[in-house]
């Protein structure tokens, strides 16, 4: 059986700690990032606003993010292998097409605002926290392309609030996540609603 999960949500949400305690404790996990499709830094246009454009779904190869998506639906345990994920005995020894539960979880910041995409989820998460937070968590954050001034209340909000919009007009099975619950809660919350679903599809 394979059982694909998302795990959306605002810049600094939490999406990326959830995903790495899911990994640990969901057997034959495999994860896929967004943000490892980001397009090279000249690729990226400059908007109206005078930033760069790093927050909508053109600066992502989301083609390629579906390529990896359907090699790991053709194949998990190949994709499992490729990518060191260690499988279980069973799902090691068998027949992918034939039992073993294998697991993919795509965790990104735009999960639901493309269409190819949209399709492929059994279960989506979505972490929201408010803006305040969220501001302040990304300042604390260095990355590799540095935030310029103003980029943020420029460029990066009001982006989430157009996606989120987006989102929520096209995808009508997102569970929303409150991103200022403490991880635990957080993870418990998601970790039975998988179980919950995974014994429902059995």
């Amino acid at each position: 059986m394979k059982f694909i999960i998302g795990i959306g949500g605002v810049t600094n949400g939490g999406k990326t700690t959830l995903t790495n305690r899911l990994i640990k404790t969901l057997p034959n996990c495999c994860v896929v990032h967004q943000d490892d499709f980001f397009k090279k830094p000249d690729q990226i246009e400059v908007g109206e606003d005078g930033f760069r454009q790093w927050d909508v779904i053109t600066a992502l190869d989301m083609e390629a993010m579906v390529n990896t998506v359907k090699g790991w639906q053709e194949n998990p345990v190949k994709f499992a292998r490729s990518h060191g994920v260690s499988l279980s005995p069973e799902a090691e020894e068998s027949d992918p097409e034939k039992t073993g539960l294998h697991i993919l979880i795509l965790e990104g910041f735009l999960l639901y605002n493309y269409k190819p995409l949209v399709d492929v989820y059994d279960k989506c998460y979505y972490i929201s926290i408010p803006y305040e937070e969220c501001k302040n968590r990304r300042s604390t954050r260095t990355y590799t392309v540095p935030d310029p001034p103003g980029l943020f209340d420029g460029h990066v909000w009001p982006m989430y609030l157009k996606h989120r919009k987006e989102m929520d007009n096209n995808c009508n099975c997102i569970e929303y996540l409150d991103g200022m619950k403490s991880k635990e809660e957080i993870y418990n919350q998601v970790y039975e609603s998988i179980q919950n679903s995974l014994l429902n599809n059995l």
